[in-house]
């Protein structure tokens, strides 16, 4: 049978997006899996031998945990197993009466609209009428709130707190390279304003927080999620629940993506699908493993489609349905997804009721005024005190745990030696010896140190910060990527 690869987890599976394995359950499927590739296990599995609450699998298009003894389910030579993991992109609206008619110029603007049957002068009113909260201004905001302006919907509401930085570029095609250092939000504005100045643009410039998130959805139809971290998603996923209004989600890595919409009474919410977020440092972020300039465009865009579908009550909205997108083979892939009656947020008997600390709940430590002295047991050095004893001569062995494209880019003269062959490759290094390991920020090297510290390295250190630190602080010269 056929074990489909997702890209977070191919570097674990010897690079390849379908593996072939011999069984006659889907436990054996999964043993044979993880026994050619071990590394896989730790991600499929928690250390008591239970399936992760963050990583689903599919059997053909059915999600194995509602499946009677699914482990022991039976599979056929012809059927296929999908591993789905999490992957890890102002001022209140005033009440304003509804449109009663458009205007001359709006007939002209929506005209291919307005001879659609499913739109008409009727639906189109419903757009105009439409309150949309756009959680980001990013990779997936871009393209999201460019094309809800331009098809009508009459207000915009954009959170964001952060300011364009060249790297966006390939991807956040609402920005120019003009708007680099200026807020997001101000340039999302000029942008959608030039496509359409009768949109009006709601513009709230902080972060979303359990304390600010129901007073700013509270005034919107539908949230559309365009976030790049776990927290966020939670948070706007148990708030949208909370709140009754649907959720219309999509997350991108590398060449894939994810849609869907969550949180309507009939469907289930983003915990249903992924009941825990996987550990801190698990799932690399856009920044760590990149994306494709294009799959923000394309989930954008899919996600717009769905919250006009819901605005104009036609077709049928990804509600129970996740639909995954493989941009390196254009396929698109759709798997049925359940409401569950134990959610603790939208299920029969609700544990959570009221909005919480959701760094917390992603065991994410919080952060202080000066940076951690250590992280689960290893130390952490800045890269000021790296910079110090490389200039005192001191004995250091710098292991740099990138990707060798990633080396060529930028480094500061360290031992390269990926991350993913690090298992293999462990007897190459001293452990007597004080080494301090690096990446681009700070998680994957974190993830070696530990590793590193658990096989009897005494003298471990993580770099906090990662050589992106590095250039910002020590040498600018160091690229950024």
């Amino acid at each position: 049978m056929h074990i489909h690869i997702p890209t977070p987890l191919r570097p674990y599976a010897g690079k390849q997006a379908v593996i072939n394995v011999s069984a006659k359950t889907v436990g054996e499927a999964l043993a044979g899996l993880t026994a050619q590739f071990p590394e896989l296990r730790k991600h499929l599995y928690t250390d008591e031998g239970k399936l992760r609450a963050f990583v689903n699998i599919y059997l053909n298009d059915e999600d194995i945990r509602y499946i009677d003894h699914k482990e022991n389910a039976p599979v056929k030579e012809s059927d296929s197993l999908s591993i789905i993991p999490s992957i890890a992109g102002g001022t209140p609206v005033a009440e304003a009466p509804a449109a009663a008619a458009l205007t001359p110029e709006e007939m002209a603007r929506y005209s291919r609209h307005l001879i659609l049957p499913e739109v008409g002068e009727a639906g189109q009113l419903k757009l105009k009428n439409a309150r949309v909260l756009c959680i980001g201004a990013g990779g997936l905001g871009a393209p999201l709130t460019m094309y809800l302006a331009a098809a009508g919907v009459g207000t915009l509401g954009i959170v964001d707190f952060d300011v364009v930085e060249a790297s966006n570029l390939h991807r956040q095609v609402i920005h120019g390279t003009s708007d680099i250092g200026r807020p997001k939000l101000d340039s999302a504005e000029d942008s959608l304003k030039a496509i359409n100045p009768n949109v009006k643009i709601v513009k709230f410039e902080t972060k979303l927080t359990s304390e600010n998130a129901l007073e700013i959805f509270k005034d919107f139809d539908i949230v559309a999620d365009g976030t790049d971290n776990f927290p966020t998603r939670y948070l706007v996923n148990d708030a949208c629940v909370l709140t009754g209004i649907p959720n219309v989600y999509a997350s991108i890595y590398r060449f894939e993506g994810q849609a869907s919409v969550f949180a309507t009474e009939e469907g289930p919410c983003y915990r249903c699908l992924y009941p825990e977020p996987p550990p801190p440092g698990l799932v690399p972020s856009c920044a760590e493993g990149g994306v494709l300039g294009i799959l923000p465009g394309l989930l954008g865009i899919i996600q717009a489609t769905e919250v006009l579908k819901l605005i104009l009550g036609e077709g049928e909205p990804l509600i129970g349905r996740l639909l995954l997108v493989d941009t390196l083979a254009m396929r698109f892939r759709e798997l049925k997804l359940h409401k569950n009656a134990d959610c603790p947020v939208c299920g029969t008997h609700p544990t959570v009721t009221k909005l919480i600390d959701y760094a917390e709940f992603c065991g994410i430590p919080a952060k202080s005024a000066e940076p951690a002295a250590e992280i689960n047991g290893v130390p952490q050095m800045s890269v000021a005190e790296l910079k110090r004893r490389m200039d005192a001569g001191e004995n250091l062995f710098v292991l740099d745990v990138r990707e060798p494209f990633e080396f060529a880019i930028a480094q500061i003269g360290g031992h390269l030696m990926p991350l993913n062959d690090l298992p293999r490759r462990v007897r190459e290094l001293d452990p007597n010896r004080e080494t301090v390991v690096l990446c681009k920020v700070g998680g994957r090297s974190q993830r070696a140190a530990e590793f590193l510290a658990q096989r009897g390295f005494g003298k471990v250190h993580n770099l906090a910060g990662g050589i992106s630190a590095w250039s910002e602080a020590i040498d600018p010269s160091v690229p950024k990527y």
